[in-house]
């Protein structure tokens, strides 16, 4: 079961990426996590501010038109870097290896990358949806999601 959840929380990190570390940090932060080692930094209030600083500017900048798809270089990077992260996170809260984590959660930042921008592009080219209302479902699904996983910890 752990390991499902660490791929999931790459996967939200392939539809936000700056959404699993924020969740994950204020997770932590509140105790639904027990992070410790090198990762017990990401339930400090410093982790817990920037990551939601950057989470809340990255929903923003997601509805501008300029901003470069998922799937290219730099944003995949990004997705596969924090679903490594808070895979890692989430893998030692359960028991789990750092690594083992680390490599499962960029696994999944990968696949909700492209899972993400295929579905969104059929909803907004395929069925002629408005955009921003897809991106604020996509929003919605990114944190909920994430609540999820981190709450079956606590």
């Amino acid at each position: 079961m752990f390991l499902f959840l660490v791929f999931l929380i790459g996967f939200f990190a392939g539809l936000r990426s700056l959404t699993p570390p924020a969740v994950t940090a204020w997770a932590g932060y509140l105790g639904w996590l027990k992070l410790q080692g090198p990762l017990a930094f990401m339930g400090s209030v410093w982790s817990v501010a920037i990551f939601t600083v950057l989470m809340l500017g990255e929903f923003a900048a997601d509805k501008w038109a300029q901003i470069p798809n998922r799937i290219s270089p730099p944003p995949l990077i990004a997705r596969i870097l924090t679903g490594g992260l808070t895979g890692a996170c989430v893998a030692v809260a359960g028991g789990e290896g750092l690594l083992l984590g680390a490599v499962l959660g960029g696994i999944g930042g990968v696949a909700g990358a492209f899972a993400g921008f295929h579905a969104r592009r059929k909803l907004t080219h395929g069925l002629k949806l408005p955009d921003f209302p897809v991106a604020l479902a996509e929003d919605a699904l990114a944190i909920g999601g994430c609540l999820w996983v981190v709450t079956r910890f606590a």
